[in-house]
């Protein structure tokens, strides 16, 4: 079985497509950081400070928010404030991992994987005549 992934979402502009993530390490101990347990330390509830961008919503890559996307919505790029700002107003998200046994074999199982023996004897697939 997959590992699941929970993840707090924000989104600055409920029109906009634009989401910053961060990874939550232990659902119960955010649950009661959220709860005002001043007690638990931040590194406890999160699997890193770091913070991810998706500009094309939950169907987007998410990459490493740069610190002007940072400083332009949270203004500040404080990866401490910042993740603070995103667990306190986000939403929890869980979801499966990558992990899932099924992940990217869809299509190797239908044999629609080839290979493409045109062109120049060139073997890298890089590249042309």
């Amino acid at each position: 079985m997959a590992k699941s992934i929970t993840k707090v979402i924000y989104k600055p502009d409920s029109q906009s497509t634009d989401e910053y993530t961060v990874i939550v390490a232990d659902i119960e101990q955010y649950k009661k950081w959220k709860e005002g347990d001043t007690t638990i330390p931040l590194a406890d509830v999160v699997d890193s400070f770091s913070v991810f961008h998706s500009g094309q919503g939950a169907q987007g890559i998410l990459g490493k928010a740069s610190n002007q996307q940072l400083d332009t919505v949270f203004d500040t790029h404080n990866d401490v404030e910042v993740v603070t700002y995103i667990l306190k107003n986000g939403t929890l998200q869980a979801g499966e991992g990558i992990n899932n046994s099924n992940f990217g074999t869809l299509n190797v199982g239908r044999g629609s994987i080839g290979v493409d023996t045109r062109g120049s004897g060139n073997t890298s697939g890089i590249g042309g005549r």
